[in-house]
């Protein structure tokens, strides 16, 4: 059994690192750096001050993926 641990938590983009990176923070004050997906790139990109849903692993909290909804 391959098993994915993440974990989905809402965040706030801050600021825009590149075009596929950002500077992020939680509810609680937690920095990081939240990235697109591959699959991602074509979708519309979000915005800065935009809230957000990461997935981040809990041995890594340092990086998080963006999570788009693919119907918007």
């Amino acid at each position: 059994m391959d098993k994915k641990e993440t974990i989905l938590l809402d965040a706030c983009l801050l600021d825009v690192i590149d075009k596929h990176a950002f500077d992020a923070e939680l509810s609680n004050g937690h920095r990081f750096v939240a990235f697109l997906g591959r699959n991602d790139f074509g979708c519309k990109h979000p915005l800065t001050g935009e809230m957000v849903t990461v997935e981040m692993s809990p041995y890594d909290m340092s990086t998080g993926r963006l999570v788009i909804d693919q119907e918007q």
